[in-house]
């Protein structure tokens, strides 16, 4: 699913001339974007202590994923074959056949689920139903939040949900905008994060029999270790998302490409170097 995006339509003048402050801040701009990804890798290391502090046991393998030494970069490599243990195929298994989940609005689990994610992110306000114009709070497109799931389905509620019940201070930080200097123009919050289900679903190549890429790879050992990997990946991606977006100083007609350098980032600084 994509945000739809907007045709912007020049001025006459425009086609004679560039403005001169419009030319100084693309320029400021994009030195602060190119800064950005110098910077990334402090970025990710505020990110990462951010989670690390929650997590114990099992799930201590996300420090070690962002601490790997080296400057290689994920390019276009593919690989042919390469074994999985049962446990990484059986959670593999488990995690495609979730991707398969449309959303049911008729169902009474799937129902329950989108007043959970009401609850976990307005605790003090009552839903008047869920269809609603209260969903535009949360950032939603419309009344009826069912339609905006059509991208990706009932995981990307799932995510949603485990976020906020996993994270809620980072969750509402997110929802809220709190943090940074915002634009007037924001992400809406529900559909941005419908966006980053199906970028990490792309990217980590879960929609095929088996991931031939490297993040996709990587992504299989981490899943052996913890079957909340996924999970785990896109509260961070979300993070890395909107740290993104304040970076380039964005706006929504932008959300595509902060997207796509989000996605850019997590397989070359973050998450899918080589061991």
């Amino acid at each position: 699913m994509r945000l739809r995006r907007r045709q912007c339509i020049p001025s006459c003048s425009s086609h004679h001339r560039v403005d001169e402050d419009e030319a100084y801040w693309r320029r400021k701009k994009a030195s602060e974007e190119l800064a950005w990804s110098h910077n990334s890798a402090h970025v990710i290391s505020q990110l990462t202590q951010c989670f690390t502090n929650a997590m114990v046991g099992p799930r201590s393998w996300i420090g070690g994923i962002f601490s790997r030494s080296g400057n290689r970069r994920y390019g276009n490599e593919k690989f042919i074959d390469y074994h999985l243990s049962p446990l990484q195929e059986q959670r593999l298994q488990r995690l495609q056949e979730r991707l398969y989940v449309p959303f049911d609005e008729t169902r009474a689990d799937h129902q329950k689920a989108l007043r959970e994610l009401w609850c976990a992110a307005f605790p003090d306000v009552s839903l008047r139903g869920l269809i609603s114009e209260q969903w535009k709070d949360m950032g939603w497109q419309g009344a009826n939040p069912s339609t905006d799931f059509r991208g990706c389905g009932f995981i990307s509620l799932e995510n949603l949900l485990f976020f906020a019940r996993s994270y809620p201070d980072s969750f509402h930080r997110l929802l809220f905008k709190k943090g940074g200097k915002r634009a007037t123009w924001e992400y809406p919050f529900a559909v941005a994060g419908i966006n980053v289900s199906f970028m990490l679903i792309q990217m980590l190549e879960l929609d095929s029999e088996k991931p031939r890429c490297l993040p996709g790879m990587n992504f299989v050992k981490l899943l052996g270790e913890d079957e909340e990997a996924f999970d785990v990946l896109y509260c961070i991606a979300f993070e890395m998302m909107d740290a993104q977006w304040l970076a380039m100083r964005a706006s929504y007609m932008e959300f595509n490409e902060v997207l796509r350098v989000t996605r850019t980032q997590l397989e070359r600084e973050a998450v899918f170097r080589r061991c």
